[in-house]
């Protein structure tokens, strides 16, 4: 069986591929385990530290994250294989602990850019009076 699912964090995108195997991850074609800095690295194995690292041992993840920082990345990378793991397993415990744990791995950042008014530059800025 094969799942595929996406992540997202700002303008960071991850897709994640969960198919048999036996517990290889891979971010952009490198072992997880290779990711710097160890923040992040420790940010994408959450989903398997949450859930029993069994379940990393009877699949593999191959996942493609574009756009973003490291920390935006490492977020929609961790959301696209908690994702992934849910819909694998299609295990309503898993999915349950997981939003207990926080609710950011399932579900994606809604964040948007506020619109400009008038009057500035920008959405909240103003331009400058002067009074003399």
């Amino acid at each position: 069986m094969v799942t595929n699912t996406s992540g997202k964090k700002k303008t960071a995108i991850a897709r994640a591929t969960v198919t048999d195997g036996e517990g290889r991850v891979r971010v952009n074609s490198q072992p997880v385990e290779l990711v710097e800095p160890e923040l992040s690295r420790l940010k994408m194995l959450e989903p398997f530290r949450i859930a029993d690292d069994d379940l990393r041992d009877d699949v593999d993840i191959d996942v493609q994250v574009e756009g973003g920082g490291t920390s935006g990345q490492a977020d929609a990378v961790r959301t696209a294989i908690a994702r992934g793991l849910v819909q694998f397993h299609n295990d309503a415990e898993l999915r349950d602990a997981y939003m207990e744990f926080d609710r950011s791995l399932l579900v994606n950042d809604v964040r948007q850019t506020e619109p400009k008014k008038w009057g500035g530059p920008g959405a909240r800025a103003r331009y400058q009076k002067s009074y003399r």
